[in-house]
This record gives structure tokens, C-alpha cells and sequence, in this order.
């Protein structure tokens, strides 16, 4: 963990450093002014080239270092739309290292994470998804598309942050179409401090056994009962609301009040299915999952 911590301090000064230099800066100025060792210093130097965060000039025989491009030129929030316009761009021309860069550059420009998924992330799932049903995209493209923004979405998931406790989440989706939006919303609980445990597609496992598979992992995930406990589904069908809805409230009794459920989905005004929130957007999810939190703390 410390080794973590130390890298990322690495990169907000290693950008600082960089980010007004016109004519870079040698591996040797850079530990300078940073104040890391010089060889320790290039070797992060070469960790960061190939993440895409730096790039090298040989000028004689010395190696000059420079921000890659873009990494400057964001300031948020006032940049997320340029940000998300981008993304989409990259993605469509399969352009999968700019994505990755971008919201890097974004991360590492200070941009609020959870905006990034909840605004870029799911903005890019959503016209993929929609191309896709009018035809627009066959499914190998869509396919493609995909592999990009979920390998785009486990950028989120590597900071090193410490999980509450209280807060516990189990995230699924009842069908393929909800895959992506789950593992989304995912990393913005990862990002808020939740405990989470994804599921992936759970559409397999639909079946009258669920109700008892579930207890079994609510009572392995969810240390001593601690806190609140909010399972968070992911449909695009009645059906697959319906059941679920139902194989979680028959054993809300079991767990108490401290167990709520949160349906995600386009379907969230005409759905009968039975739920403590229903909603079709994810950030507004992640707003009551945070409100029933904190007056579970009162």
C-alpha cells in the first residue's frame, strides 16, 4: 500500500514538475526537483513513458523529458464535456491507448472520479448500447467497444482506497446489457469509500436455489452484519427486475433493515417490481446509496 501511496505522490509532482517545461527536463533535473533518487527516479521515468503519461528526446547524449500532450490542457470541471467528447471519439476510431491516456490525464488533472464514470463512462455505454439496437453497430464492433470501456472503467479501481466498513454493496447485473453499467458502478462505490462486491452477470443464475446462494455470500461479505448493506441490480427486462427484486425481498427479514435494495434501470417508471429506490440513472444512485448511509448513522 505505502508503495502505492508513494507512486502516485510521484506522478502529482512528477506533473507539476513537467507541465511547464517547453524544452524538458533531463532524468537527473527531474529527481532534482522532485527530490527522489536519480535511479529510482528513471525507473519511474520508464514506468511512466509506458503508461503514457511522459515521453522521451534523445537530444545528444542526453534524454529529455516531457509531459505527453493533452496531460496540461485539462482543468476541471470545467473540461468534462471536452473530456467526454473526446473519449467517444477515441473509442468509435478505436483509439483504445488515447481513451486510456485521457482519463488518466484526467485522473491525474484532478478531475472528480466518480464524474468521469457517471459522465464520460456511462455516456459511452449508453451510445454504444443504442447504436447497437438500431442497427448502427454490428456485434463484433460492439464487442470491441466494450473490451475498451471496461478496460476504461478498471483505471478506477486501482487506487488504493480504504473501504468502510459500514458501507457494503454487492453489485450485479440480470442480463448482459446491464454488464457494463454494474462494473461501473462498481469502481464509483470503490471510489466513495463502499466495500464492493461485484457480480458480474448474474443472469445464470436464475434459478428458485438464488435466494439461498445469495444469503450464503451476504453472510461471507458482510462482516458481523456492520453498517448498511445496499445490493444494487443492474436490468434492462421486467423479468429480470422482477426476480431478482423478489429473491432479495424474501430474505430482507433474515438480515433486518439494515439490507436495502436499489433497482437500476430505463424501465424504472413502469416496473412493478418491488425495490427501496428505483432509478434509471447510476449517479443518482450513488446519491441515495450515500443518504441512507449517513441517516443510518444518526
Amino acid at each position: 500500500m505505502v508503495r502505492g501511496y508513494q507512486i502516485e505522490k510521484i506522478k502529482e509532482k512528477l506533473i507539476d514538475t513537467l507541465r511547464d517545461s517547453k524544452t524538458g527536463l533531463s532524468g537527473t533535473e527531474v529527481a532534482e526537483k522532485i527530490g527522489v533518487n536519480r535511479i529510482t527516479m528513471a525507473k519511474y521515468l520508464n514506468i511512466f513513458s509506458a503508461e503514457g503519461l511522459v515521453r522521451q528526446k534523445k537530444v545528444g547524449s542526453v534524454t529529455l523529458w516531457f509531459m505527453q500532450e493533452g496531460v496540461d490542457k485539462l482543468s476541471f470541471p470545467a473540461d468534462i464535456y471536452q473530456v467526454k467528447n473526446r473519449f467517444m471519439q477515441y473509442l468509435l476510431t478505436g483509439s483504445h491507448k488515447e481513451a486510456y491516456n485521457l482519463l488518466r490525464n484526467s485522473i491525474y488533472s484532478g478531475a472528480d472520479q466518480k464524474k468521469l464514470i457517471t459522465e464520460v463512462i456511462v455516456s459511452a455505454i449508453e451510445t454504444v448500447q443504442d447504436s447497437f439496437e438500431k442497427g448502427k453497430t454490428g456485434k463484433s464492433e460492439k464487442n470491441f467497444f466494450d473490451g475498451i470501456i471496461s478496460s476504461s472503467i478498471q483505471l478506477f479501481t486501482l487506487a488504493e482506497i480504504e473501504a468502510d466498513s459500514k458501507k457494503n454493496a454487492v453489485i450485479f447485473s440480470a442480463d448482459t446489457n446491464g454488464l457494463l453499467l454494474s462494473q461501473a458502478a462498481s469502481a464509483a462505490f470503490h471510489i466513495g469509500g463502499w466495500k464492493v462486491s461485484q457480480l458480474g452477470d448474474m443472469s445464470s443464475a436464475i434459478d428458485v436455489m438464488f435466494d439461498i446462494d445469495l444469503q450464503k455470500l451476504l453472510n461471507k461479505v458482510w462482516d458481523r452484519r456492520q453498517g448498511l448493506m445496499v445490493i444494487i441490480v443492474f436490468s434492462s427486462t421486467e423479468n429480470g427486475l422482477k426476480f431478482f427484486s423478489e429473491a432479495v425481498n424474501s430474505i430482507k427479514m433474515k438480515f433486518g433493515k439494515s439490507l436495502r435494495l436499489a433497482l437500476c434501470t430505463k424501465l424504472a417508471k413502469k416496473t412493478k417490481a418491488k425495490a427501496d429506490f428505483v432509478t434509471e440513472n447510476l449517479e443518482t444512485a450513488l446519491q441515495w446509496c450515500q443518504t441512507v448511509y449517513e441517516t443510518s448513522q444518526l
